[in-house]
């Protein structure tokens, strides 16, 4: 399975500390994406009300169909291409993401409402969701994490608690979405279109970035800057000047 990018976990304690940090109970609707052999499916039914587990692979499928209780709704789909309104109302997500498609996943899900997440991920990709300007790891990721939720790394998970081993350990993250952004932007379509802009020429001076995108950038702070270097707030404040002069 590592074309799919999928390490599947192994380790049922770790499996059963992710249903402690979610805190699953009775009430609540579970969406698990990419389940694989099970382990994390298994724990999950026994607490929640319902399991919704999202899986690419046709003979995972089959073989959870065949031994899951019956709370549990196995959907064959590919988790990018499937729309989440689709899917029976869920409040919680509680997955071991396959690595290759964290990225794409952590985006779609931080446009659907939820009540937290707790996601084990690569712990390179962890410390882009939780980094800090002026630390390599700050990216567009952490802009849009920090802009939609809550988010912490609650611990590292050794690489041998997954088969096959990947080459590198993962950690477990937990989101919380935000009750409102910690920072006003005048269009939040306008704001993510700036963000990854900026980010994908992180090295370049903000101006060299913005100037043949937007002509004249006079009065516009940090243009002599880089992105990197900017605090999530101070991106809203360029974007929302550039949102007015364009408007």
């Amino acid at each position: 399975m590592k074309k799919l990018g999928q390490h599947f976990l192994v380790d049922e304690q770790v499996a059963e500390r992710e249903i402690t940090y979610a805190n699953i109970g009775k009430d609540d609707v579970v969406l698990e994406i990419g389940p694989g052999k099970g382990v994390l499916t298994q724990l999950l039914a026994r607490d929640a009300k319902k399991v919704i587990a999202v899986e690419i692979d046709r003979f995972f499928v089959e073989e959870l169909k065949n031994k899951m209780p019956s709370n549990v709704e196995v959907i064959h789909a590919d988790v990018l291409k499937i729309d989440f309104n689709t899917l029976p109302l869920f409040n919680k997500i509680v997955s071991n993401l396959p690595f290759q498609i964290s990225s794409p996943v952590t985006f779609k899900l931080l446009e659907y409402p939820f009540s937290k997440a707790v996601l084990i991920y690569q712990k390179d990709f962890a410390d882009r969701m939780i980094a800090v300007p002026g630390t390599k790891d700050y990216s567009r990721l952490s802009v849009g994490v920090y802009y939609k939720t809550h988010c912490r790394a609650l611990e590292t998970v050794l690489r041998n608690c997954f088969s096959p081993v990947p080459k590198v350990d993962s950690c477990i993250v937990e989101m919380i979405p935000r009750t409102k952004p910690p920072f006003t932007v005048l269009d939040e379509s306008f704001f993510f279109d700036i963000v990854k802009s900026l980010f994908i020429h992180r090295r370049k001076k903000i101006k060299n970035t913005l100037s043949g995108r937007y002509g004249n950038l006079e009065g516009i702070p940090y243009l002599d800057g880089r992105v990197e270097e900017l605090s999530p707030e101070q991106i809203g404040e360029l974007s929302n000047l550039l949102f007015k002069r364009n408007s």
